[in-house]
């Protein structure tokens, strides 16, 4: 198994783990999702249960079929709907500034 997890630390980007996984890929949907689909398949490997019990064979099979997942949930959807990263998940994605702290701030630029 630590030869499965030494192989792990050499990746960096959604494409690297996608290409080491196998696992096709639209390169427009990565382009605009790399971070989300790291982060979701981030998500799927904290809740798995079990893996460490695994050989590396069904490891690499489970982080691929969770890769996949992963990916494939950018595919059918958006990052505002899947809301993976917290900027999404508070007041549904939008945040409301008021005019007085935008004014405030203003002044304090100024001085």
């Amino acid at each position: 198994m630590e030869g499965f997890l030494n192989s792990l630390k050499a990746l960096s980007s959604a494409e690297d783990f996608l290409h080491h996984f196998g696992v096709p890929f639209d390169p427009k949907v990565v382009y605009v999702n790399r971070l989300h689909i790291l982060k979701r398949f981030y998500q799927y490997l904290r809740q798995e249960e079990g893996l460490a019990a695994l050989d590396e064979v069904a490891m690499f099979r489970r982080y691929r079929e969770l890769l996949q997942r992963s990916y494939l949930d950018f595919v059918r959807s958006t990052p505002a709907q899947e809301k993976v990263f917290k900027v999404f998940q508070e007041a549904g994605g939008t945040r409301t500034v008021s005019l007085d702290s935008l004014r405030g701030s203003l002044a304090t630029a100024r001085r």
